[in-house]
């Protein structure tokens, strides 16, 4: 069991480790855990397109119904927020998600959802892992059902009565990446009136053979397919459709930042509420949310404290700068699909690079961008403590004006500016982050980030 490594975004590996019999230990986990929390609901186990997800998927569905508890599936696999809306929508005691996300076609992963819908707190992801062990089924009287049901009509229903349905005469590209968002992300975008125009919509298990991941590298078809037909907008979404990209006519593939900052603009024209921002999402935010009275609370990096922060301080809209977001009124996880419908929505409203024209404007130009330095998993914490002790007095030839330490170690500049240094979550790197009013400003605070982290690796 110690090659299984269960964590908030639960456990990915390649799939000589990702094995059927070690999956069904994380369902035994799983059922395990709900059991002694005194969980009755039933669990909902969905997929996504890989070629190895709908057998895992089973392989989980019979543990869990094993173990008593009636057992929802999905018909086809599935988008991630899907399967979030519908444990809040049906009052099921949580979900399994078997997804690898943006991961290579190598790769495969499996993740628990709770009851809420909201991405798990380590509290509870180390509460499923010291459950780990064999499964112990029940005799097969005793075992729970196994069905199979619709979940994207309720999802798609909800999208229509939060964002609304009037699209017409907006024409939208969109990319599914061959991931599970195909006839998902798109139907709902055609069903509240766009013309919709299909990339990579089919299944493909290998992804074309390159990772899901909507990057703007991977996105050249969707960007050169709106200029060819004169599209007011570009969507795409990962593997598992829980996170998302636009391309504007005029800015193509959109930093997420931008995206971010425009989607928080256009609801605060009816709504109110703060934003929740990550330590390495834009400043943008809180010049837009400073400008309408509003208060921005930062997080580490990651949904999941995005999505407790969205609970305590009742936000308007929670995101980060990785493409995962959500809003007020819907479940507490990221959401690529509701987000295409909303992108769109706000395009509707008003042409979406002129809505960052004048938010750049009204609130200054800002340029982000990052890089990822080397470093094995085992020597990150030392990193971050002999960073402690290397952190300068000024970088790239502006002084330090504070230093936030919520994850790493993020310098705040006097200009406005800011470097990030932290640790990543999901690789043996580290990610260095920077924000300033231009691209030679960026580009020099990535240099001053390569020259403190390096010698420490």
């Amino acid at each position: 069991m110690d090659e299984i490594s269960f964590g908030t975004d639960g456990w990915r590996a390649t799939l000589d480790t990702f094995t059927d019999e070690r999956v069904r230990i994380v369902g035994q986990a799983v059922a395990d855990y709900l059991k002694e929390e005194g969980y009755t609901d039933p669990v909902f186990v969905g997929y996504d397109a890989r070629e190895t997800s709908p057998g895992f998927a089973e392989s989980l569905a019979e543990v869990v119904a094993g173990n008593g508890f009636d057992v929802l599936l999905p018909e086809r696999d599935c988008p991630t927020p899907l399967v979030a809306y519908a444990i809040a929508d049906r009052g099921l005691s949580g979900a399994l998600m078997v997804t690898a996300s943006h991961n290579p076609p190598e790769y495969n992963g499996v993740k628990f959802i709770p009851s809420d819908g909201a991405p798990a707190l380590p509290e509870v992801t180390d509460a499923v892992a010291a459950y780990l062990a064999e499964p112990d089924l029940l005799p097969e009287s005793e075992r729970g059902t196994v069905e199979r049901v619709d979940i994207v009509s309720p999802h798609a229903d909800h999208a229509l009565d939060l964002v609304g349905d009037d699209l017409s005469g907006l024409t939208v590209v969109y990319d599914a990446m061959h991931g599970s968002g195909r006839g998902v992300t798109d139907a709902l975008l055609e069903s509240a009136g766009a013309d919709v125009v299909r990339l990579r919509c089919e299944r493909d298990p290998e992804f074309g053979g390159s990772s899901p991941e909507p990057s703007p590298e991977n996105l050249d078809e969707l960007a050169d397919a709106m200029i060819d037909i004169g599209a007011d907008l570009g969507v795409a979404n990962d593997g598992d459709a829980d996170r998302l990209a636009i391309a504007t006519p005029k800015r193509g593939v959109l930093d997420e930042n931008l995206f971010f900052a425009a989607i928080y603009d256009y609801l605060l024209e009816s709504d109110s509420g703060p934003a929740i921002r990550t330590v390495s999402t834009t400043f943008l935010i809180d010049r837009i949310a400073e400008a309408h009275g509003e208060d921005v609370f930062e997080t580490a990096v990651g949904f999941k404290w995005v999505a407790d922060a969205m609970r305590e301080h009742d936000a308007l809209m929670g995101g980060e700068e990785s493409g995962g977001f959500s809003i007020r009124g819907h479940v507490r996880e990221k959401d690529g699909v509701l987000m295409g419908l909303l992108a769109a929505a706000a395009a509707a409203e008003e042409d979406f690079d002129a809505r960052l024209d004048r938010i750049e404007d009204e609130y200054g130009e800002i340029v982000a961008d990052k890089i990822s330095i080397d470093c094995p998993d085992a020597e990150k914490d030392r990193v971050i403590d002999e960073l402690d002790d290397e952190l300068p007095e000024t970088v790239a030839g502006r002084d330090i004006a504070k230093v936030v330490t919520l994850d790493g170690f993020k310098l705040l500049l006097d200009d406005g500016s800011w470097l990030l240094v932290r640790p990543s979550g999901t690789e043996p790197k580290m990610r260095v982050y920077a924000e300033a009013g231009s691209e030679d400003a960026v580009s020099a605070l990535l240099d001053a980030g390569r020259e403190l982290v390096e010698p420490l690796v």
